[in-house]
């Protein structure tokens, strides 16, 4: 029921909404970046969109649920990342004429091999960000439906690369900004009824958070991927036939794909690793990341991670590309800033009232569920049902704007920056690269959405943000040095996360510094590209580089990218003006 008034209307919308960009699309900058033609209130509707991804609408609040208020400086760095944005990158990028980051990389410092290895980078972090939307698409709809992990799944799949394959870049903006509205609206109405309805008491449990310690009502809880237990004295579930049983205190390893009833009453078993909902320094307002302490250097580096990763995600950038020039791109990222603003408000909503109402989640690794779980908690009637639709109609949403824009990167990066080819081969690759996300979310299912987001954003911190910051502000930057930093900051980052994985015997911030990287990787890969590039010599061509990406559209050298591409960026024939601003930017960047 859930799926057919919830799901089918939002897929459907997404596919009719794709098919208004077939008529436009004819080349491959119609396909990737609209045609360079989208206002900058449309624009910044469609970046807020597709940046509210599950970790958004559904990742924080339930990190909040699991970690504490702390987990709100998550939104803090999403948000901040796109004033350094506006500041540092983007204009110039718009300016660049480029239409991927590997075009960028090339077109600055004239290097296909790193141009080959930007396209890498983005195949990373798309992967990263991509299989946590359909993950959480699987989750969410078989908690609300009962319906098998893999439906939800394949349902993102197909309807992201359907209407991706039909109308690229323009159709994902109309869904984007379509679907911004509908988030926002789908998130604040239900944030409001639930404070109404919730009553006084949850309020106030919500305000003063009492540690989860016992289950006051009989609860049924559904373990989807198997989990190890600690279980107290005095824990006890109940049998199919309706008899309690008490459970042996101890390990308690629960098997994938089980139902386990717990007695109203009993002692709450603790997750291994994990403190529970309300425990102490719950309310603390820094992170603790894996309970490890330095909760300050916790929160810096998930900082240093959001913040300067938002400047190197691929599917951001690319949105502003498609501004008409550098003054509309600029003006979409300072309305982003303002839309996100007001998004933000409400997840910490959701994760304090899911803390009360349905704390169980955190035993099953379900947090990410806790948004749509809320309302049959508080309205087991029509009510309730509908307010649940309501809700993950926007986490579908979520899920499909993220994933336009993440496909369409992977997909450029494959077809238009390794292999490249034509329109045709490119929407080869939306379907092929969906099909290769799909398979590898199916067995993704106990990994935390919010964390494999972050290791997203952390590896676009120590690749991407050193590689267009330096390249756009310092014109002694050359194609070995950013080569050595982006491989280090790609090696670093990645390499500190398979390390995690492993769980080495490892504690305190030798172990936070593993798990987030960001603090030493971001600046290792700086260090690298500029050491690496004071030993050469820049191109001779690279103040007139600079000179494109800093030089106001209507006053800059004359170039026609339909005619000679970004990748002739800085060392094309130019015929430039002899405007006294040109000569005096010019002597100022040779200096």
């Amino acid at each position: 029921m859930i799926v057919a008034f919830a799901v089918a209307p939002v897929v459907l919308v997404t596919l009719l909404i794709g098919l208004r960009g077939v008529a436009a699309m004819r080349t491959t900058s119609d396909f990737l970046v609209a045609s360079r033609r989208v206002s900058p209130l449309l624009n910044s509707a469609a970046v807020s969109g597709e940046y509210l991804s599950a970790a958004s609408f559904l990742g924080v609040a339930g990190l909040v649920v699991k970690d504490g208020i702390g987990s709100l400086w998550y939104p803090v760095g999403f948000t901040a990342g796109y004033i350094a944005m506006l500041a540092l990158v983007a204009a110039p990028m718009r300016r660049s004429g480029a239409l991927t980051v590997p075009d960028f990389a090339e077109a600055r410092l004239g290097s296909p091999a790193l141009r080959r290895l930007a396209a890498v980078v983005v195949l990373v972090i798309g992967v990263l960000y991509l299989v946590p939307q359909f993950r959480t698409a699987g989750l969410v709809l078989s908690v609300v439906s009962g319906t098998p992990y893999w439906v939800g799944v394949a349902i993102s799949g197909a309807a992201v690369s359907t209407t991706l394959a039909l109308g690229g870049m323009r159709a994902a903006t109309y869904v984007q900004a379509f679907q911004f509205v509908f988030k926002l609206v789908l998130f604040i109405v239900p944030a409001i009824w639930l404070l109404v309805e919730a009553g006084p008491a949850v309020r106030e449990q919500a305000v003063r958070p009492v540690e989860f310690t016992h289950f006051t009502d009989q609860t049924t809880v559904v373990f989807r991927v198997g989990t190890l237990l600690d279980v107290p004295a005095g824990a006890a579930v109940v049998e199919p036939d309706g008899d309690t049983r008490p459970l042996p205190e101890g390990e308690w390893a629960v098997p994938a794909g089980s139902t386990v009833v717990f007695e109203g009453g009993s002692r709450v078993p603790e997750l291994r690793g994990e403190a529970a909902p309300g425990a102490a320094g719950w309310e603390r307002p820094l992170l603790d990341l894996g309970d490890h302490g330095y909760p300050l250097l916790a929160t810096c580096a998930v900082l240093v991670a959001t913040m300067l990763g938002t400047m190197g995600l691929p599917h951001v950038i690319m949105r502003f590309h498609t501004s008409p020039d550098g003054r509309a791109a600029r003006r979409t990222a300072a309305l982003t800033v303002a839309l996100l603003s007001v998004f933000y408000l409400f997840p910490g909503i959701y994760g304090v009232l899911g803390s009360v109402l349905v704390p169980q989640l955190y035993l099953s690794g379900a947090t990410d569920s806790a948004v749509v779980a809320l309302p049959a908690q508080v309205d087991d009637g029509s009510t309730g049902t509908l307010f649940t639709g309501l809700l993950t109609a926007g986490a579908f949403a979520a899920f499909l704007a993220t994933s336009l824009g993440l496909l369409l990167v992977v997909s450029g990066a494959i077809s238009h920056d390794l292999v490249p080819g034509g329109l045709r081969q490119l929407r080869v690759a939306v379907v092929g690269s969906a099909l290769m996300v799909v398979l590898l979310a199916l067995p993704a299912a106990r990994f935390d959405a919010g964390t494999l987001v972050t290791w997203g954003f952390t590896v676009a911190a120590s690749t991407f943000c050193p590689l267009l910051v330096l390249g756009i502000w310092w014109r002694r930057l050359t194609a070995p040095g950013a080569i050595a930093g982006v491989a280090v900051g790609l090696i670093a980052s990645v390499g500190a996360f398979g390390v995690s994985v492993l769980e080495p015997p490892v504690e305190g911030w030798l172990a936070i510094l593993l798990v987030q990287p960001a603090p030493w990787s971001v600046p290792l890969a700086f260090v690298v590209m500029i050491g690496v590039s004071l030993v050469g010599r820049p191109a001779p061509w690279s103040a007139a580089a600079m000179l494109r990406l800093h030089l106001h559209e209507h006053r800059r050298p004359v170039f026609d990218d339909r005619t000679t591409g970004a990748r002739d960026l800085g060392h094309s024939s130019w015929t430039t003006r002899r405007s006294s601003a040109v000569r005096r930017i010019t002597r100022r960047l040779v200096r």
